[in-house]
C-alpha cells in the first residue's frame, strides 16, 4: 500500500476518539461488552499501523461480524427493534475500524458514525444528548479535515479551530431551515422501542407495584401553569382508571372491552373559568396521559375516553407535550348505566370472609355510603396502620384480609387496594385511580416537577347525585403525604431513592448543586417547549403572527429568500477571506502597507513594481522608518520570487 493512500496517523487517532465518543451516549442501553468490542478493535488496529500485528482477512472479519451479531441476539433475544438494530449498528461501526486503511475507508467511517449521532435522538431528544451530538459533530468535521490533510504533520488546534467555524458558518442557515422549512409527517417508521429502562405507572396495579416506583428520582413530567399553581394537596395527576378486578391486579379497560353505547365521552358539567396549563410528558410506552380532574385538551391527536382521562392513539414513545384545561370542581357520571354499575361493584365473593364481614357491620352502622367512607377512613386513621416503602409481601389470594387485620403496613396501593374492595364488598361503586400526587415547584420559571417517586394510587367513589368523588386513605394513614410529599412521609427510610443514587436531587440540601439543579430543570423545560416542542401548528402560528396570511407561493418564496438572504453574505465572507488567506504573510504585510501608503496620497499605480512604488514614496513622504518597512516587505518579495538567493 503506497504511504499516500494510507490514513494519516493523525487522522487515525481522531477516528478511534471519535468512535469512542460516539457509542458513550448509548452505553446505558446496550450491552457492556459493545464497549469491549470498541476497544479491542482500537488496539488491533493501532498495532496494525505500528506494524506489529497483521491485517486481519475476510473470513476473520465475517467470523467477528457473525459473532457480533450472535451476541446482540443473545443479549436481547432477538434482532427485531429499535434496541437491537442500534446495538448491531454500533458493533459493525467498531468492527469496521479494523479495515480502515485507506481514506475512503476514513470517509465511510465517518458517515456511519454521523448516522449513528443522529440514533441517539431516538431515545432522548434532551439536552445532555444534544450536547453530545454537538461534540460528536465537531470531532467527526476535524477527522474529515485531517483526513485531507498531508500525512506526517503533528497535531495541531487549527482543525478543531477550523471544525469549529465551519459549523459556526452553518448555523444562520440551520435557524432560517428550523423555523421555515415545512414540517412534515416521516416517510417511513422505525420499529418501536421495547420500552426496557422506561419507569411509570403500568396499566394493572398489584401490590408493590406503585411503590417500586419511589426509588427512582427520574422526571415523569414537568407543568407550566398559566394562573398560579394550586396547592399541593390539590395536584392529583389522573392517569389511569382502574375498574376491572382479575387474578387479584386490577386492571384498565380497552376500548374494546366496552359496549358501544357505553364508549362515548360524557363531559363534565362545569363551572366558571378552566385551569390552563402545559405538561410534557416523558416517555412511558404506554397511551394515557396525565392530568389534574375533568380535563380536555385542545392539542391534536388528544383523546377524552369515556371515564374523564386523556389518551393517544399510539404509544409516548418520546417526550410529548400538550395543553389542558382542567375544571377541578366539575361533577361528572351523576348517572350510571348498569353496565357501568356493574364493572364498579364487581369483586369475587369467595375471597376475604373477614373484611366482608367487617364491612358489612360498619354498614349497619350507617345511614349513607358517604357516611359508611368517613367511617373507613377514621378506622385507618385511628388503627395502628402504617404508611411504608416496604412493606411486607402479601401472596394470599384473601389480600385484604390479611392487610386489614395481620399486616397493616402497606404502600399507597395497598391501601387504595384495600378501599375499593371494601366499598364494593358494601355495594358502593369504586374504583382505583392510577398517576401522581404533588410534584416539586421550580421557583425558577414557576413549573412543577413530578418525578416517578410522586406515583400515587387512590380511590373514587361514586355518590348518588353527586358522581365521581375523589378519596384517599392513604391521607388517612400519612396526611404529610398529600400535604408535603413521599420525602417527607418516608423520612429515613433506606428504600426512598435506592435506584438513583447518583441524582442531583439526592443532594439538593447543598446550596450550589440544588441552585444548578433548578436552573438545569427551568432550562430544560424550555428546550422541550420551544425548540423540541416545535410543531407545524406552532410553525404556522409564528408565521401568522410575522407575515400574516400564508399562501404556498409565499411561503416557497420567504424560504428561498431567507435562504439567500444567509447564504450570499456567507458566500461573500468566506471568498473573501479565502482570497485574503491564500495570499503569503509577505504580501499581506505590503498591501497593508500600500493601505497605509495612500493615506499619504501615495497611490500605487497598475502594474506598478514595488521598487517603483518606493521611490515615488521616497520623494513624497520625508518618513525614514516607513520607507524603511517598505523596503523591508520588498526586499523579502523578491527573495521570495528568486527562491531565497
Amino acid at each position: 500500500m503506497k504511504a499516500v493512500d494510507q490514513i494519516p496517523r493523525r487522522a487515525l487517532l481522531w477516528l478511534i476518539l471519535c468512535q469512542f465518543v460516539v457509542v458513550l451516549p448509548h452505553l446505558g442501553r446496550v450491552p457492556v461488552w459493545v464497549l469491549a468490542v470498541y476497544g479491542l478493535a482500537a488496539l488491533w488496529r493501532l498495532q496494525i499501523h505500528r506494524q506489529r500485528w497483521p491485517i486481519p482477512g475476510r473470513w476473520l472479519r465475517l467470523m467477528l461480524g457473525l459473532c457480533g451479531g450472535g451476541a446482540i441476539l443473545a443479549s436481547y433475544r432477538t434482532l427485531i427493534g429499535l434496541e437491537p438494530m442500534v446495538a448491531l449498528l454500533l458493533v459493525a461501526n467498531g468492527l469496521k475500524l479494523l479495515e480502515t486503511l485507506r481514506d475512503k475507508d476514513g470517509y465511510v467511517l465517518v458517515s456511519l458514525a454521523f448516522f449513528i449521532c443522529v440514533t441517539e435522538f431516538l431515545f432522548s431528544q434532551e439536552l445532555p444528548i444534544v450536547l453530545s451530538s454537538v461534540v460528536c459533530t465537531v470531532l467527526l468535521v476535524t477527522c474529515m479535515i485531517t483526513l485531507n490533510q498531508r500525512p506526517g504533520a503533528d497535531f495541531s488546534k487549527q482543525e478543531p479551530v477550523l471544525a469549529l467555524k465551519m459549523l459556526g458558518l452553518a448555523i444562520p442557515l440551520m435557524v432560517v431551515i428550523f423555523i421555515l422549512f415545512p414540517r412534515i409527517g416521516p416517510l417511513w417508521s422505525v420499529p418501536s422501542k421495547n420500552g426496557q429502562g422506561t419507569t411509570g405507572m403500568s396499566d394493572f396495579l398489584r401490590p408493590g407495584e406503585v411503590s417500586k416506583l419511589g426509588r427512582s428520582a427520574a422526571v415523569a413530567f414537568r407543568v407550566q401553569f398559566e394562573q398560579s399553581i394550586p396547592p399541593k394537596p390539590a395536584l392529583y395527576w389522573r392517569g389511569m382508571v382502574l375498574s376491572a378486578f382479575d387474578d387479584g391486579a386490577w386492571r384498565t379497560l380497552s376500548w374494546r372491552d366496552h359496549p358501544a353505547d357505553e364508549r362515548q365521552f360524557q363531559r363534565p358539567v362545569t363551572y366558571g373559568d378552566p385551569l390552563r396549563y402545559r405538561v410534557i410528558m416523558e416517555p412511558t410506552m404506554q397511551r394515557w396521559l396525565y392530568a389534574l380532574p375533568f380535563a380536555e385538551s385542545p392539542s391534536a391527536g388528544i383523546i377524552e375516553a369515556w371515564d374523564n382521562r386523556l389518551t393517544v392513539l399510539t404509544p409516548v414513545e418520546s417526550q410529548l407535550g400538550y395543553e389542558v384545561n382542567s375544571w377541578l370542581d366539575a361533577a361528572g357520571q351523576t348517572e350510571l348505566s348498569p353496565w357501568r354499575r356493574s364493572l364498579e361493584l364487581a369483586f369475587p365473593s369467595d375471597l376475604n370472609p373477614r373484611a366482608r364481614a367487617w364491612i358489612t357491620q360498619q354498614a349497619r352502622a350507617v345511614d349513607s355510603p358517604q357516611a359508611l367512607v368517613q367511617r373507613v377512613l377514621r378506622h385507618f386513621r385511628e388503627q395502628p396502620f402504617y404508611y411504608t416503602l416496604e412493606p411486607p409481601p402479601i401472596s394470599e389470594d384473601d389480600f385484604v384480609d390479611v392487610f386489614l387485620f395481620e399486616s397493616r403496613r402497606g404502600f399507597c396501593e395497598h391501601y387504595a387496594y384495600a378501599f375499593v374492595a371494601l366499598m364494593r364488598m358494601a355495594g358502593i361503586p369504586a374504583r382505583i385511580i392510577g398517576g401522581y400526587q404533588g410534584g416539586e415547584i421550580n421557583p425558577v420559571n414557576n413549573t412543577v416537577v413530578v418525578r416517578q417517586f410522586d406515583a400515587h394510587a387512590w380511590a373514587e367513589v361514586w355518590f348518588e347525585n353527586e358522581g365521581w368523588v375523589r378519596i384517599d386513605p392513604t391521607g388517612a394513614v400519612s396526611p404529610a403525604r398529600v400535604e408535603f410529599g413521599l420525602e417527607a412521609a418516608l423520612a429515613g427510610e433506606e428504600g426512598f431513592l435506592a435506584d438513583s443514587p447518583l441524582s442531583a436531587y439526592r443532594f439538593k440540601g447543598i446550596n450550589v448543586v440544588n441552585w444548578l439543579r433548578l436552573r438545569y430543570d427551568a432550562m430544560a423545560f424550555e428546550w422541550q417547549s420551544f425548540i423540541v416542542g416545535f410543531n407545524s401548528d406552532k410553525q404556522l402560528d409564528l408565521l401568522k403572527d410575522w407575515f400574516g396570511e400564508i399562501r404556498v407561493s409565499w411561503f416557497v418564496a420567504v424560504l428561498l429568500g431567507s435562504g439567500a438572504l444567509v447564504l450570499i453574505p456567507l458566500t461573500l465572507w468566506i471568498n473573501y477571506t479565502r482570497r485574503v488567506s491564500n495570499r503569503l504573510p509577505v504580501e499581506q504585510d505590503f498591501a497593508a502597507l500600500c493601505l497605509q501608503l495612500e493615506k499619504y496620497g501615495v497611490v500605487r499605480e497598475h502594474g506598478e513594481s514595488p521598487y517603483g512604488l518606493l521611490e515615488r514614496a521616497n520623494s513624497q513622504i520625508p518618513n525614514d522608518h516607513l520607507l524603511a518597512e517598505i523596503q523591508i516587505s520588498v526586499r523579502k518579495m523578491y527573495e521570495l520570487e528568486s527562491g531565497g538567493n
